[in-house]
């Protein structure tokens, strides 16, 4: 394990219940501390508490919008520092946990408090923008496997776990905290598999509790994270439906994106019943020889499907988007094709932007709902020339594009390039980010994970 940072500076702290604010000033969007009894002012109990909660939250969440969420905490620290009065403030829950939803986006407490919560969010977000991780590699075991099946294919986030997607069907999951190998789940066997890698993960679902993960045949099995055992939710029928080359959702939504047959291209499953909702859509019609073509023999990316947090899913091939509504399956809310070509595997969804490369090394984040373009930047380095791999993903406020074995950092509010981790790999496989981690894995069998909460 090592730590990758380009900040020697000291954090501040941010101990006890006390009042706060942020060392470092407000253009590095420094760490939280103590203010100084010399930064008391007069004015002691001139406006009641919630009006000055108030107060603090307006001023923060406007900092946020109009500079950036790593200006909010600087700014409503400021407030703070007014009066006796005003630091009490500092002390409401309440408050801590309004701005955590609204900045962060997070309203599920996994620290003490939601100041602390508030504080930790803030941190991670200075580390991402600053280079400042905790670097390591998972161990597991992988005995019995030959070198083809720990290809990792597919890559799953929750809070507590990561879950990895292999060719031999398996997916192995991993405590972030602990970095330690947890359990290994396998899918039921079939006797009438179509190829070798009828069997590969082409996707996982993951939840604190659940795991959901389905395989190139259309099979879909679940999991309880805690219990014993897999169980098959979906039998998949490969001569009906093609190819089960991407599988993606959430908690109320499973989407899968098959090529193979016409017209079949997107199913949609109900999360909670595990029922099939919808059956439809011409996306991958043009490619369903490749589909095909995956049961036999590793080649290129069909096709990618991810869900947003508008409830909607965003998939594309390698000429074309397309984003439809789930609650009304079957609506298309926009599409584009790009003269250009994709990268399939540079696609990604984080809320209400998605991220597309073509084929030139241009990437672009747009909104999912308008298509508009937040911010467009090329790539550095030559590995896309050509038409070479590129693999990216997407958080609230970074994209990551891994290109010949570097991962490089932008922001994807101004398309400003910000960085690439130090660490190399070989060629790499999947890559995924979330607000405290990326990972990726690599075509030696490792899991290269990235921890930028961890300081």
């Amino acid at each position: 394990m090592s730590s990758s940072s380009s900040s020697s500076s000291s954090e501040g702290s941010a101990e006890g219940g006390g009042d706060v604010h942020v060392h470092g000033g407000q253009g590095r969007g420094g760490e939280f501390e103590r203010p100084s009894s010399s930064r008391q002012r007069s004015g002691d109990g001139v406006w009641p508490e919630p009006f000055v909660e108030a107060l603090a939250y307006q001023v923060a969440i406007d900092a946020a919008r109009t500079i950036g969420r790593l200006a909010a905490g600087p700014a409503v620290a400021n407030v703070f520092q007014v009066c006796s009065t005003w630091r009490a403030v500092s002390r409401s829950d309440l408050l801590w946990h309004n701005l955590t939803r609204q900045i962060w986006g997070a309203d599920r407490l996994q620290h003490d408090t939601w100041r602390d919560e508030f504080i930790s969010r803030h941190r991670t977000a200075f580390n991402f923008r600053y280079r400042r991780a905790v670097y390591t590699t998972l161990e597991f075991d992988a005995s019995g496997n030959d070198n083809d099946g720990l290809i990792c294919r597919c890559l799953a986030l929750s809070d507590v776990h990561l879950a990895c997607g292999f060719l031999d069907g398996t997916v192995r999951l991993f405590d972030l905290s602990s970095r330690l190998h947890v359990g290994t789940f396998r899918p039921h066997h079939r006797d009438d598999l179509l190829g070798a890698f009828s069997r590969a993960v082409s996707g996982i679902i993951l939840t604190d509790t659940k795991l959901v993960f389905a395989s190139l045949d259309g099979d879909i099995h679940v999991a309880n994270i805690h219990g014993v055992g897999t169980r098959r939710a979906q039998l998949g029928s490969v001569l009906n439906d093609g190819t089960l080359v991407d599988f993606s959702g959430c908690a109320r939504w499973w989407v899968g994106l098959f090529a193979g047959v016409p017209g079949r291209a997107f199913h949609v499953w109900d999360g909670d019943t595990e029922e099939l909702m919808f059956v439809g859509g011409s996306l991958t019609d043009p490619e369903a020889v490749i589909g095909w073509r995956l049961l036999t023999r590793l080649g290129e990316t069909v096709g990618r499907i991810r869900v947003s947090g508008l409830e909607t899913a965003v998939a594309c091939t390698g000429s074309r988007v397309m984003v439809f509504d789930l609650q009304n399956q079957g609506l298309i809310l926009g599409e584009e094709e790009f003269e250009r070509g994709i990268n399939v595997n540079s696609v990604d969804v984080c809320n209400d932007v998605f991220l597309v490369v073509d084929n030139r090394g241009l990437a672009s984040v747009r909104r999912v709902g308008s298509f508009e373009e937040v911010c467009r930047f090329t790539m550095r380095g030559g590995a896309h020339r050509g038409g070479g791999m590129v693999l990216g993903c997407v958080n609230s406020d970074y994209a990551f594009l891994c290109s010949g074995g570097v991962i490089r950092v932008w922001d994807v509010h101004h398309g400003g390039y910000l960085y690439r981790l130090r660490e190399r790999m070989g060629e790499a496989t999947a890559l995924i980010s979330d607000e405290s981690y990326v990972v990726a894995s690599s075509s030696d069998a490792t899991i290269h994970l990235w921890d930028f909460g961890a300081l």
